[in-house]
């Protein structure tokens, strides 16, 4: 357990960075899934709104440094290239 008040103030603060972490890597999860089942039906103005918006949940994810900008960069190109293969 913590010994000073400094370091239970660490703890809450980590606590909840971690609660709004968790949260932002939930969403764009679940934004690159939801391309993804687009993508499978063959849906393309679907697949294109869902795109957009994963694109943007991982660039806001990497600036914030919850995921790497190599891991955000490499998602949206393997998404594009998913949504170019849409007939």
């Amino acid at each position: 357990m913590a010994n000073s008040k400094s370091a239970l103030k660490r703890i809450r603060q980590n606590e909840t960075r971690r609660e709004r972490n968790r949260l932002i890597r939930t969403k764009t999860r679940t934004a690159c899934k939801k391309f993804d089942a687009l993508a499978e039906a063959g849906d393309k103005k679907g697949a294109e709104e869902a795109l957009a918006n994963a694109v943007v949940l991982l660039d806001r994810a990497a600036s914030k440094g919850i995921i790497p900008h190599k891991r955000a960069d490499r998602k949206k190109s393997r998404l594009a290239l998913a949504f170019n293969k849409i007939g």
